[in-house]
């Protein structure tokens, strides 16, 4: 059972990063009390494993909260998991606290535009067209380079609070539910 709710809960994050992306963010971040009613997201999906079962149900978000410094989604996981061999179903009805990441898969580190440069070198006549230099730095698992420059280019980004990124989605929550 502890593999099964591992899995939801790979499951449960997509579906946040779902439901935030399509809600889309407001502009405002004044706080506002958790939302009454949850906001239900479909799930669907194949858990890997000795036997390959398919999960059907609803993530019903009804809060976000800090817990240990990290964003957290707290709501309950209502479904059915379906043995696609034997036809065996499982239903599953708890509840869930899972931290909330949204992955950035890449950040810009610089764009440097040079114009056209016009050298002498004792005689050597060296001209250079436009140079355009783009870096991008790819961050995930195993880009140990890519997540180390992306954690420096946000070092200076404002003060972002967590508390209030917890008020600005349970404001989300409370105008979609």
């Amino acid at each position: 059972m502890t593999k099964t709710l591992r899995r939801i809960g790979v499951l449960f994050v997509a579906a946040l990063t779902t439901l935030l992306l399509g809600a889309g963010l407001a502009s405002s971040a004044t706080a506002a009390p958790p939302s009454q009613q949850a906001v239900a997201v479909p799930i669907t999906g194949t858990l890997d494993g000795a036997a390959q079962q398919v999960f059907n149900g609803t993530l019903n978000v009804q809060r976000f909260t800090t817990q240990n410094g990290e964003l957290t989604a707290v709501g309950t996981l209502v479904g059915t998991l379906t043995d696609p061999v034997t036809g065996a179903q499982s239903p599953i009805d708890t509840a869930v606290s899972a931290p909330v990441a949204v992955a950035q898969s890449s950040c810009q580190i610089l764009d440097l535009v040079l114009g056209p440069l016009d050298l002498d070198l004792l005689g050597l006549q060296v001209h250079l067209d436009t140079v355009h230099l783009n870096i991008t730095a790819q961050s995930g698992p195993g880009n140990l380079l890519g997540n180390l420059l992306c954690a420096v280019t946000h070092l200076l980004d404002g003060p972002a609070s967590l508390n209030a990124i917890v008020a600005l989605l349970n404001r989300l929550l409370g105008i979609l539910g």
